[in-house]
């Protein structure tokens, strides 16, 4: 019997376009962009140069603190061009694909009778390892950290977000296969949704199980981490998306490196929400071909509409990449009287508008602001959608003001900026606080480094 842990502070945001349960597939494209700032907390190094031959898995950079921990090829083909942008970064590797794709082959593998030291050694070969996050900082962690305990969600409740289950469907063994190589590495927590039915979830095995009955951001992990095996100073703990799941056991179950992902797009500027198989580096011009309702006044989202980052045709899905949204701008939004007017069709968290009479809806809501930052106020308002044992209020003016001592006593090391992204949208003050939140962490990794 799985645990159940309830809770009551969140909010459940209906937005209008959510993916219908229906998938298409994106065939092969002719070029691909892998963009290393998809990995927090790496500094990249490029192992190949413009014109190399890659097959797919074979290592494109490192990680330059780390060079053990490779990061694979999704397609075989031609290095066509290394994008830098100021001080020689590194934005993207363009990849030619190749007809016909030729894959690093591994070795297929029984997971049940690896050690733990194969297993890691395996998923460094395969350029994998650099998919496992860890709390404290929320970046990629290195094999130089042992974990008090591996985390997994796979309830994703952020508004849009795509539903995992349907994620799932066809994957069910590797899913398996991927959480009995991560128990390897450590005790392995699965955290589910009350509302999820699928058997490979319910009855995973080698983890535990843990459903969480609650509002958004129930589904983050760092709000299960909170729950159940909160990170004190010196400890790490390590996170892993479940897609990421499914490509360790692709790995293992057929010794090739597979990156395809389901991703849904949604969105009141999409034209027919729906779910796509992409692999990782393709275009979004490829993946949202004919699928938005018109080309101007669009903000399209690499992500979902809390946590994603502003986006455009010109980039390509990245390794977190879950979904894309697109909603209207509003930057012609011409609103008679402004606030006064009773605005049935917008959401408030304050009943502010009478659309709170109107029971659930899902509203189409644009990217204004409608408002300017100003002063922080003291009102609870961030810890009334902050299900953590944390003083969510304090710890951002302790961030402010950088006071590191503050902040370790407050909790950041249990935190990662996605748990903010509601605080950051009830927010009376217009506060970025998920861009503090990661400026924070930062600046902790670094003294403590």
């Amino acid at each position: 019997m799985a645990n159940v842990i309830k809770l009551r502070k969140g909010l459940n945001i209906h937005l209008k376009g959510t993916a219908a349960e229906t998938k298409r597939v994106v065939g092969p494209c002719a070029e691909y962009v892998v963009r290393p700032d998809s990995f927090e907390g790496v500094v990249p190094k490029i192992v190949v140069h413009e014109g190399d031959r890659v097959e797919v898995g074979d290592a494109l950079f490192v990680d330059k603190n780390y060079p053990e921990v490779k990061f694979a090829s999704p397609i075989s083909g031609t290095v066509k061009a290394v994008e830098r942008g100021e001080r020689r970064k590194i934005l993207g590797i363009k990849l030619q694909a190749d007809e016909v794709q030729k894959y690093h082959d591994y070795g297929q593998r029984n997971v049940a009778s690896l050690s733990a030291d194969e297993v890691k050694n395996a998923l460094l070969e395969a350029g994998l390892f650099g998919f496992v996050y860890q709390l404290p900082y929320a970046v990629s962690t290195n094999p130089q950290t042992t974990p008090k305990a591996i985390f997994v969600s796979a309830l994703r409740d952020m508004p849009l977000s795509g539903n995992f289950e349907f994620e799932l469907q066809g994957n069910e063994q590797d899913f398996q296969t991927g959480l009995t190589a991560l128990s390897k590495l450590g005790k392995t927590y699965l955290g589910i949704g009350k509302e999820q039915k699928a058997n490979a979830l319910l009855n995973a095995k080698d983890v535990e199980v843990t459903i969480f009955d609650g509002p958004c951001p129930a589904g983050n992990v760092g709000v299960q981490v909170n729950h159940i095996a909160p990170v004190n100073k010196g400890e790490v703990v390590w996170t892993v998306d479940p897609t990421f799941v499914i490509f360790f056991g692709r790995l293992f179950n057929t010794g090739k490196v597979n990156l395809r992902r389901i991703i849904a797009l949604g969105g009141g500027a999409m034209q027919s929400p729906m779910y796509v198989e992409a692999l990782f580096g393709t275009p979004f011009s490829v993946v949202l071909k004919d699928a938005l309702t018109r080309q101007e006044d669009v903000r399209l989202i690499n992500g979902n509409p809390l946590t994603g980052t502003k986006s455009c045709l010109d980039d390509s899905v990245g390794v977190k990449t879950s979904e894309i949204t697109a909603i209207r701008e509003g930057a012609e939004a011409n609103e008679m009287f402004g606030w006064i007017m009773p605005r049935t069709n917008q959401f408030s968290t304050s009943r502010s508008y009478f659309s709170w009479l109107m029971g659930k809806k899902e509203y189409d809501l644009d990217a204004r602001v409608k408002g300017g930052e100003r002063h922080i106020i003291m009102s609870g308002e961030y810890d009334s959608v902050l299900p953590m044992d944390i003083y969510g209020e304090f710890l951002i003016k302790a961030i402010i003001t950088g006071d590191i001592d503050k902040m370790e006593q407050l909790g950041i090391y249990e935190v990662s900026p996605e748990d903010f992204a509601l605080a950051e949208f009830v927010d009376s003050s217009k506060l970025e606080l998920q861009r503090i939140v990661r400026q924070g962490l930062n600046m902790l990794r670094k003294e403590n480094a």
